[in-house]
């Protein structure tokens, strides 16, 4: 298990586990990012990642990344 911020792009990986405090949690879970589900990272600029979840395109800084284990 490793965060998502250390995932190659182009890579899809299904979500083990979403850290952080229960505000963050509901957060990510509300963009879609739900353990068993499959993200997919397109790319990285700056530490800010825009990953595909769901069939949608979300921007996430690298904060929000490392707290989703996959």
């Amino acid at each position: 298990m490793m965060p998502l911020s250390m995932i190659a792009e182009g890579q899809p990986s299904v979500i083990k586990k979403i850290g952080g405090k229960e505000e963050t949690r509901r957060f990510l879970e509300n963009l879609g990012f739900v353990v068993g589900g499959t993200v997919t990272v397109i790319s990285q600029i700056g530490g800010n990642m825009i990953v595909n979840v769901k069939d949608a395109r979300v921007a996430i800084g690298k904060d929000m990344a490392n707290k989703i284990m996959v």
